[in-house]
């Protein structure tokens, strides 16, 4: 990933992505049951910092969405799928995609409304997706919908 986020394990209980300081915290590794659960966790943080401003700039994280609102929930869902496409890639166990699975359910229920939601949501994840793994990302597209 270029000019990653610095990630430090001070998260205590709960996993986290502060773009004030471009930092995600995590718990200490020994929290999680397995290292897929880790790398799973990781990974929805790492997608969260794409939308940092030097980054893909999404709205919900550059302009600070508020737990609950549409930008919030939709922010979540691009992170899990995000997340859900990276555990793929490097092979994570389906356990872990199930529980992402869950997840993105839990949102998609807060957002029914919204028709192209999943498919801007996905859209955004794959943005997200391919700028960790360091491919180019279309330039002049812009990430926010």
């Amino acid at each position: 990933m270029p000019a990653p986020p610095a990630i430090r394990h001070d998260g205590g209980a709960r996993a986290f992505y502060r773009p004030s300081s471009d930092s995600i915290h995590m718990p200490p590794r020994e929290a999680f049951h397995d290292s897929d659960g880790y790398r799973a966790t990781l990974f929805h943080e790492l997608v969260h910092s794409t939308g940092h401003p030097t980054r893909l700039a999404r709205p919900a994280v550059t302009d600070g969405a508020l737990f609950g609102d549409h930008a919030y929930s939709e922010e979540e869902l691009v992170a899990e799928i995000g997340a859900a496409y990276l555990g793929a890639h490097v092979g994570i166990s389906e356990r872990t995609l199930e529980n992402s699975a869950a997840y993105v359910a839990s949102w998609l229920r807060v957002l029914r409304d919204d028709r192209r939601l999943l498919l801007r949501a996905a859209q955004h994840a794959q943005r997200a997706v391919d700028y960790v793994l360091g491919h180019r990302v279309a330039e002049g597209s812009s990430d926010s919908p």
